[in-house]
């Protein structure tokens, strides 16, 4: 289902469901992760729920905190503050993982992958960068996810969409578009 249509980057509060049909397979990202062929199961044949909050707190950084519950079988909190200050996080899927986020405009993005495709809007108010990096001596795998967060219009409605870039533990390269179905207000 498509967001409303004058909601925007800046406040992309809400309930979401990744769409299956309209997002890319995300198994061999996930192997490259090191995550096991069972797990990796569990996560295909489940769904992905968000319930995202986004803020500006008393000293004016813009935070993104979002609830990711696999169909009710476990959830992980991915708190961003959009400073670009590197934060640890540990969960069960993917262990201990370093991210920072923040705003960025359009034209700062590097990768081709991760800078195209968005609505007016997004480009007027800039994306929403992450990065997440995982190291060889606390997971056993090195890899680094780059992503690019917005709206696109797909199949001519706006929807709420991440780009990914990963880069595997031998240079392996996957780029994927994740696509949400809004489901209402939080």
């Amino acid at each position: 289902m498509a967001v409303p249509p004058e909601m925007t980057v800046l406040n992309t509060t809400g309930k979401y469901i990744m769409s299956k049909r309209l997002s890319d397979d995300t198994d061999e990202l996930l192997r490259l992760q090191g995550l096991g062929w069972f797990k990796r199961r569990i996560i295909k044949m489940g769904t992905l729920y968000l319930t995202v909050r986004h803020f500006t707190d008393d000293a004016g950084v813009e935070h993104i905190d979002i609830l990711q519950s696999l169909s009710g079988l476990s959830d992980t909190d991915e708190n961003r503050a959009l400073d670009w200050v590197p934060r640890s996080h540990e969960d069960d899927t993917f262990g201990k993982v370093s991210s920072r986020s923040r705003r960025i405009r359009v034209d700062e993005v590097e990768n081709e992958w991760l800078r195209t495709g968005w609505t007016p809007d997004t480009e007027e108010h800039g994306l929403v960068f992450t990065q997440a990096e995982s190291k060889q001596e606390d997971n056993g795998t090195n890899w680094v996810a780059d992503q690019t967060w917005g709206f696109e219009m797909i199949n001519g409605e706006k929807r709420y969409v991440r780009h990914v870039f990963f880069q595997g533990p031998n240079e392996e390269k996957i780029t994927l578009r994740l696509v949400y179905d809004y489901q209402g207000t939080v």
